[in-house]
């Protein structure tokens, strides 16, 4: 087999050249512009979509219309999830990296090409929801693969630290999201965002697109799972009804869910950081704008200076991991943002925007943290014949139980309950995110090269 496989260069098989840096590149690039497109259509959203592409009398209705597209495309990142799962299982990591990035970037762009209600009617409204489901399909599969290929092509030895920067994708593309509706804004005249310069906010994904595009065209295949099917070539033909281990018959799918148990400590770890980032980042807006009188300006200022400590609390926390394990690095944030979620509202009700800065970031700070190692452990949960699969049941599923509802769910308990119930909403999905990780294994130095 050694004559076989390729060479192995610091500790990994099979790099063949490509560049770390590109890969690197490749993966946040599309990871920025996943959460560019989903800060952008939740800002315009409230602002610009609703009259344009929804009809009726009642501006709430256009308003909720355009606002429940947002979350239709969660519904199918699942799917997207599943589907690219699987290919990126059997034919590579690689193929699913382009063609995610390529269904994603175009879609957001063609958002800012529909004609209005007023041009073509319901069809307006129609190819919306169309490019919106392509969206949440797309980034199904996105982000495994930016994951996966980092953590696949980097020094094992710093796994936490190099898996972390896709995850910051989320906070980069929400702060550039925020700086490009501004900057047009601010640029045009009278009422001319709101006619057409709303569109220039979504064509931004164009160059996004083509620089994305040929740095991970240019990538080559992970080196884990190149080595992974060498070893599947030379092995002999088997009669077993059991497959082959690196080359699985049945679909790693349904290999990820026969093996549940990974999958569910992922979810459960997922549900309280999914949770929390909505919190202190969408829900925040509603929460201190509608009860508590603050300008929404300065909230969304907030928020943006959230984002950047969300970053640093991402790199930060997975650099962390490396050197005290994944359980660690994750528990400690866990545990703290269990006892700052009652802290943050009592902040917020302070109705000081000084309070308000000081909640918001120190909030998105440990989540950033928590959310920072995950990356890495999520990845070393599965071995290579199933691990596109089994992360992306993790990332995706966790995404439209948790993450999708959060702030309706929020808005709904503060309305009928009391902000009491939105605090013990957010402690007890907590409490299950530190059960998740307290009773997982530690993962921190585990081979990717791993069979089983």
């Amino acid at each position: 087999m050694t004559s076989s496989a390729s060479p192995r260069v610091d500790g990994l098989p099979g790099r063949r050249g490509t560049s770390f840096r590109r890969v690197l590149t490749g993966s946040m690039a599309g990871a920025v512009l996943e959460w560019y497109d989903f800060a952008i259509y939740g800002v315009l959203a409230a602002t610009v979509l609703g009259p344009l592409f929804f009809p009726g009398e009642s501006d709430i209705i256009k308003l909720l219309l355009a606002l429940a597209t947002q979350g239709i495309g969660f519904i199918a990142r699942p799917l997207g999830g599943i589907v690219f799962g699987h290919l990126g299982d059997k034919f590579g990591r690689k193929p699913m990296l382009v063609t995610t990035f390529l269904l994603l970037g175009t879609s957001t762009a063609a958002i800012g090409l529909l004609p209005t209600y007023e041009q073509i009617g319901l069809g307006a409204t129609v190819l919306l929801v169309l490019l919106r489901l392509t969206q949440g399909f797309a980034l199904g599969g996105e982000f495994g693969a930016a994951v996966l290929m980092v953590s696949e092509y980097g020094d094992p030895k710093r796994r936490g630290f190099w898996a972390s920067w896709p995850q910051a994708g989320a906070p980069l593309g929400t702060v550039l999201a925020t700086v490009v509706v501004s900057t047009i804004a601010l640029a045009l005249p009278g009422d001319a965002f709101d006619q057409w310069g709303w569109r220039l906010a979504f064509l931004v994904a164009l160059p996004l697109l083509v620089v994305g595009f040929w740095v991970r065209r240019s990538v080559e295949e992970s080196p884990v799972f190149q080595a992974a099917q060498e070893r599947a070539a030379l092995e002999p033909e088997t009669t077993s009804e059991e497959p082959a281990a690196t080359a699985p018959r049945r679909s790693s799918v349904q290999e990820a869910l026969r093996n549940p148990r990974p999958v569910l400590h992922g979810l459960g770890m997922r549900l309280g950081e999914n949770i929390a980032f909505y919190i202190y980042t969408v829900f925040v807006i509603a929460y201190a704008t509608t009860y508590f009188g603050y300008e929404r300006g300065d909230v969304v200022l907030a928020v943006t200076f959230a984002s950047a400590a969300q970053f640093a609390g991402m790199i930060g926390g997975g650099a962390w991991s490396d050197r005290v394990g994944r359980k660690k690095a994750m528990l400690v944030p866990s545990a703290l943002l269990v006892v700052w979620a009652p802290l943050f509202f009592v902040l917020v009700q302070q109705e000081s925007l000084s309070l308000l800065w000081l909640g918001t970031c120190v909030g998105a700070f440990l989540h950033g943290m928590l959310a920072g190692p995950e990356a890495a452990w999520i990845t070393e949960l599965f071995p290579t014949r199933r691990r596109y699969a089994g992360s992306s049941l993790v990332f995706q599923g966790s995404s439209i139980i948790a993450g999708a509802p959060a702030p309706f769910i929020a808005v709904w308990l503060i309305d009928s309950f009391g902000v009491g119930m939105v605090v013990g909403y957010l402690v007890v999905t907590m409490l299950i995110t530190v059960i998740a990780v307290a009773t997982s294994k530690e993962t921190r130095g585990s081979d990717l090269d791993r069979v089983e």
